[in-house]
């Protein structure tokens, strides 16, 4: 008797969970996998922020480049983990004709020129610190997140959190393939 009661709790707070999620607008996939997010598919309009160094950056998917944005902060603590690795990857790898750009977003300058130089990030960074591009373009809900557009300008894929290599590695051969 003891286990059928563990067995219809467990079965209860499982189904309990689902319905939170899906009422408070988030998604739920058993396989642990990466849900969908609405912006694949989607054209995204370009952008022009001030880099994180000087200068200006512009969205390179709006003049036909594949593009990953690496949206971070550094006070956020799955960044301060995800970086440094992302940047030895991308270091480590010719990514040809793709674009990497890091968005240092609801941050300060000297904070993020700080963070980008101890995880030795050697790829163009833009300064967002409005979040009008994080909120605003892509609609994000928290960072870290990494997103996936091609040189037409159309979200292929949005990763939530931050990013093992291996995922990194997945979404950059699906932009080389396209």
């Amino acid at each position: 008797m003891m286990f059928v009661s563990i067995g219809l709790g467990a079965v209860l707070a499982t189904a309990l969970i689902v319905i939170v999620s899906l009422l408070t607008g988030g998604s739920v996939n058993p396989n642990g996998a990466q849900a969908t997010n609405a912006l694949v598919g989607q054209s995204v309009k370009g952008f022009r922020l001030a880099g994180l160094n000087g200068g200006s950056i512009t969205a390179p998917y709006g003049h036909g480049h594949p593009t990953v944005l690496i949206f971070f902060a550094s006070w956020c603590g799955p960044c301060q983990a995800e970086m440094p690795q992302v940047a030895a990857y991308l270091k480590s790898h010719n990514e040809g004709s793709i674009r990497v750009v890091g968005i240092d977003t609801n941050d300060s300058r000297g904070n993020g020129l700080g963070f980008v130089t101890r995880s030795r990030v050697e790829f163009p960074v833009a300064f967002d610190p409005t979040t009008s591009i994080a909120n605003g373009i892509f609609k994000l809900q928290a960072i870290p997140d990494t997103v996936f557009v091609n040189a037409q300008g159309i979200v292929t894929q949005v990763y939530q959190g931050a990013i093992p290599k291996e995922q990194l590695a997945k979404g950059l051969a699906k932009l080389h393939a396209a």
